[in-house]
């Protein structure tokens, strides 16, 4: 199984996901800061797994005052934390699992920093482990949902690389495979980063999947010419109503499969789901540099002085989605009743 990112006794060890599919480079780090780039540079990335990341940063990030005064030890968690809550605005995850971490010493009696250590350290190991029976779950769930013979659509990379397990819609992909159904899977490019072709298509490869790949603006047709049947994505935030943001281009394969009258499914967890936010409307988007959409491998593709919009991702409306699944389950609309209601959430 491939395994994104590791806790290694005082280290963490990760895969540098800006290095694929040619190159397999694992980076290991001791600093908080290292962490915090890695988030921000995508070298680590997907919504789970930054939430797991995060936990691991804040963990190193303290490990050097575990002996200090307790007054140190917080004011470096507290430090720590903020280096790493800015480092994307999106993913749920991100803001979910720091929120654990700091409410895993806050509730403690404790006052002693190597006790504080050890409960944070425990606590990142428990959002990893977690997320993994989680993956799992979530593959379960929604492989239910896929008939045999299904020619699947997905978008961006939502596979081991993005979580702590098999993946989310990626996991549920695995899941109906190993199950013995025939299916084939379509993987859209995911432009600007190409996160499709360059991590999807790996990791389909290593499980020996069928597949092929697509450019973006190949999506409609394809779902007309090769009957894709079914569209499973990801998410970064799932809000109150049902309404989620995940990775740009995320929307038009919404429109497109309400139009063609297909279902279209999210898989997250619910370290996904912010019931704090009323609509899709709330959820801050992140904006990405320019360089990303004017070059590609480091070769520049448009002219000088050239305006670019580029917002990482875009926010798909309830009423395009199906269903979403969880570890709790298929969920349903009304989101607002049915999200709310699940156990944990």
């Amino acid at each position: 199984m491939i395994r994104s990112i590791e806790w290694m006794d005082g280290a963490v060890r990760f895969l540098d996901q800006t290095r694929l599919p040619n190159e397999e480079v694992y980076v290991e780090t001791s600093d908080c800061a290292v962490i915090a780039e890695a988030i921000i540079a995508l070298r680590l990335r997907g919504a789970p797994l930054i939430g797991i990341a995060a936990a691991y940063g804040l963990v190193l990030g303290v490990q050097r005052y575990k002996h200090a005064p307790v007054e140190k030890f917080l004011q470096e968690f507290e430090e720590k934390k903020l280096l790493l809550l800015k480092t994307r605005p999106t993913a749920k995850n991100l803001f979910w699992a720091l929120e654990r971490m700091e409410k895993s010493i806050r509730l403690t009696s404790m006052k002693d920093s190597s006790m504080l250590f050890d409960i944070v350290q425990r606590e990142a190991a428990a959002i990893h482990a977690e997320d993994r029976t989680m993956c799992d779950a979530i593959g379960k769930f929604g492989a239910d949902l896929i008939p045999q013979n299904a020619i699947l659509l997905t978008h961006c990379n939502t596979g081991a690389l993005a979580t702590g397990g098999i993946g989310t819609a990626f996991g549920v992909i695995l899941t109906a495979a190993q199950q013995g159904k025939n299916i084939f899977v379509y993987a859209d490019e995911t432009r600007p980063l190409l996160q499709g072709s360059r991590l999807t298509m790996w990791e389909l490869q290593k499980n020996n999947i069928a597949s092929a790949l697509i450019t973006d603006n190949t999506a409609a047709w394809t779902i007309k010419q090769k009957k894709v049947n079914v569209i499973i994505v990801g998410a970064d935030r799932i809000v109150a109503n049902g309404d989620s943001a995940n990775k740009i281009g995320t929307y038009n394969l919404a429109i497109l499969a309400k139009e063609h009258g297909i279902p279209f499914y999210i898989a997250a967890p619910s370290s996904t789901i912010d019931v704090s936010l009323s609509t899709g409307d709330e959820i801050p988007i992140e904006d990405r540099s320019a360089d990303e959409v004017l070059s590609v491998s480091g070769k520049r593709i448009a002219p000088e002085d050239v305006s670019v919009f580029s917002p990482a991702f875009d926010v798909t409306p309830h009423q395009f989605i199906t269903a979403i699944i969880t570890e709790k389950g298929v969920h349903y609309p009304p989101y607002k009743a049915s999200l709310t209601k699940a156990p944990g959430i």
